[in-house]
């Protein structure tokens, strides 16, 4: 009963959502990249969402696919997978641990993503959870991945944290995955 219930309410509110190229955080606002402005959406309701469900191939700290679908992590960036960082004047490759880490929280569980966007390569964009774990807030909790401020401010606050205890890519020094790649 409690069951239908759920249902019949979630399906009672249509919300609608204008479009943006660029994600919303966790309270439906952003940024606009256009006037500087900052402003709130209403997100749509869960069941107006699209929901990707499956176990994952993982392609490197911030990307995964589930059956055809690439899916980029939101709000996050991770170093590429052949970049290197230094620890101690040595270098060590971080984004192979990136990789590395997304794969092993990952295991061989279900992951469910929820569709916030889709990027100009035609990725989904996807806050994604292994059972209860957000995987976007674990990586950067974890010092695999940092916040990525150009399109979300979801997990600043994660990557201050995990910053100070010196996790992850924050043991050592880095350039951030952004400007590592357009230095390419």
């Amino acid at each position: 009963m409690k069951i239908l219930i759920i249902i019949f309410i979630s399906f009672s509110f249509n919300i609608e959502t204008s479009a943006h190229d660029g994600g919303l955080n966790k309270n439906g606002c952003h940024k606009n990249r256009k006037n500087g402005d900052y402003h709130c959406h209403q997100r749509p309701s869960f069941s107006q969402q699209e929901v990707f469900t499956g176990i994952p191939k993982i392609t490197d700290g911030d990307t995964l696919k589930i059956g055809r679908t690439r899916i980029r992590l939101h709000g996050i960036d991770a170093p590429e997978s052949n970049q290197f960082c230094s620890f101690e004047g040595r270098e060590w490759r971080c984004g192979w641990e990136s990789t590395n880490a997304l794969a092993n929280i990952i295991g061989k569980h279900w992951v469910t993503c929820i569709k916030r966007d889709e990027d100009r390569f035609g990725r989904v964009i996807a806050v994604c959870k292994a059972g209860p774990i957000n995987i976007n807030e674990w990586m950067v909790s974890n010092g695999w991945a940092v916040a990525y401020r150009r399109y979300s401010l979801d997990y600043v606050f994660a990557e201050k944290k995990s910053k100070a205890a010196g996790k992850g890519l924050w043991r050592g020094k880095f350039i951030m995955p952004w400007d590592w790649r357009r230095s390419r």
